[in-house]
């Protein structure tokens, strides 16, 4: 089968127990980099010689059908520098070959940039949207931010070092005022999160940042709908047989109305 082993972010001490067993028995390991493969078994112990194959974003498509062929016969163990495989990782078209071959994928899990920002961030946790990497380009920067600019949902992305001043600027021009927190070497020695607006951080950003960015940005305010047109929506439901309580809680809670408000207009106009 194909195995997808997510790897330390920082601290050696994360690697799952799973992590390691599968290091030890794998005969063949399809890995980002073989250099940074060979290093976390030395430093792991690891004692087994298995077969590194490079997999990696420039190859990956080449060589995904091979792998998958020897899939069928022992297991492919997939690594990438840190992480989990197929988040902004190779692995991704692999994963795809190998179900379109029917050949069964398994999955390791273990330390991640993406949630170990959110926890750690102080936002809302209970719904985010990842968007890995930001452009590179300025133009396609912004373009990209001002898209999400209005996403309900907590934002997490990905920046590196030296272009962290820029992106934290950028994103107070599409988000002005929006809490965020920049997190920086996650699970490592001088671990920091920064917490603040875009305003706030951007000096502390401009003064120069080392190491593994994680971004984390609250989620835009809601826009309630216009309170007519959730009148409405109430009317609507009421028409189709639902009562008129339960119609107007129901808008309410998907338009930040207030639902008492919602119901004596509804009524209002029901009477009319």
């Amino acid at each position: 089968m194909i195995i997808l082993g997510a790897t330390p972010i920082g601290n050696l001490g994360d690697a799952s127990g799973r992590l390691r067993e599968a290091l030890q028995a794998a005969p063949v390991i399809a890995a980002e980099d073989t250099r940074t493969a060979r290093q976390l078994l030395r430093a792991l112990g690891i004692e087994a010689q298995p077969q590194l194959v490079a997999l990696h974003e420039h190859n990956e498509a080449a060589a995904a059908e091979g792998l998958v062929a020897r899939a069928h016969d022992e297991d492919v163990l997939v690594l990438t520098d840190a992480g989990m495989p197929t988040v902004s990782d190779p692995g991704y078209r692999l994963v795809q070959a190998a179900v379109a071959a029917d050949v069964p994928v398994t999955c390791l899990p273990g330390p991640s940039a993406v949630l170990t920002a959110l926890a750690l961030s102080g936002l809302p946790t209970d719904r985010f949207a990842f968007d890995g990497f930001l452009p590179r380009k300025a133009g396609d920067r912004d373009r990209m931010l001002a898209s999400v600019a209005r996403e309900e949902r907590t934002l997490v992305l990905f920046e590196a070092p030296h272009r962290l001043a820029e992106s934290v600027e950028a994103i107070g021009r599409a988000m002005p005022g929006r809490a965020m927190a920049v997190c920086r070497e996650l699970t490592k020695r001088f671990e920091e999160v920064r917490r603040g607006t875009p305003e706030e951080l951007l000096p502390w950003a401009r003064a120069g940042v080392k190491g593994e960015i994680v971004l984390v940005i609250a989620g835009a305010e809601p826009v309630l709908a216009d309170e007519a047109a959730a009148v409405e929506q109430v009317l609507a439901l009421r028409a189709g047989g639902m009562r008129l309580k339960d119609a107007a809680a129901e808008v309410a809670e998907a338009t930040g109305h207030a639902r008492n408000a919602l119901y004596q207009a509804a009524l209002a106009a029901g009477r009319g």
